[in-house]
């Protein structure tokens, strides 16, 4: 089947859906302006959202806000706009929804610094909201990740720059999600590898919006 041809008013409002979506789910970027938010910089940035932590429910509605705007985008595009891109776009609205479940269950407890917290959840002695909470994020990075995959395996004879992207995200991949099981393993570094993975997720939804609203 074709790709949907999108209307100029359909572009344009998944665009203005999508850039503040974009500007909620980098939160994180507040930390360069305030440092002393983060305890160490091996602190994951998630940990900002625990319960009892300091602007917590603001960012806990960022990522809510983020979720529902991304989920709102890529249905205002929908699955023909892109030829062979309709598993990627089902994907994207999972990957919306891991995102603002995450918001909407956020940790009790900041496990990557406190090793009581760490241990209790491990011996699932934590309430529901913390295992949501970790399960959402799975399912927002898992899908993120088949979508980069399948994105990949799309264009990888394609010479566009939005090829190029998906190649150079697709080589970054095998790099940094070791780096972030060592940054959760050992609490080593964890705000730097989860800044990149941030960056890395918008890069992708940029791209796919670009590539699902071309003219």
């Amino acid at each position: 089947m074709a790709p949907e041809t999108l209307l100029p008013i359909r572009r344009r409002t998944a665009w203005c859906l999508a850039i503040p979506g974009l500007a909620l789910y980098n939160w994180w970027v507040i930390v360069l302006l305030r440092p002393s938010l983060l305890n160490s910089p091996n602190e994951l940035f998630s940990n900002l959202e625990a319960s009892g932590q300091p602007y917590a429910s603001w960012m806990q509605h960022a990522d809510v806000a983020s979720g529902l705007l991304f989920f709102s985008a890529f249905m205002v595009v929908g699955w023909q706009s892109l030829e062979g891109g309709a598993l990627e776009w089902l994907l994207l609205l999972v990957f919306a929804v891991g995102g603002a479940a995450g918001g909407l269950f956020p940790e009790r407890c900041v496990d990557t610094i406190n090793r009581s917290c760490h241990l209790h959840e491990i011996e699932l002695r934590l309430g529901a909201a913390q295992y949501f909470h970790v399960v959402s994020g799975i399912v927002e990075f898992a899908a993120i990740t088949v979508v980069l995959y399948l994105s990949y395996r799309r264009t990888r004879n394609e010479p566009s720059s939005i090829a190029n992207l998906y190649r150079w995200l697709y080589a970054s991949a095998w790099i940094f999600y070791p780096l972030l099981a060592v940054a959760y393993l050992f609490v080593i570094g964890g705000s730097f590898i989860e800044a990149a993975y941030f960056t890395g997720f918008s890069l992708m939804v940029i791209a796919q919006l670009t590539e699902r609203t071309h003219p």
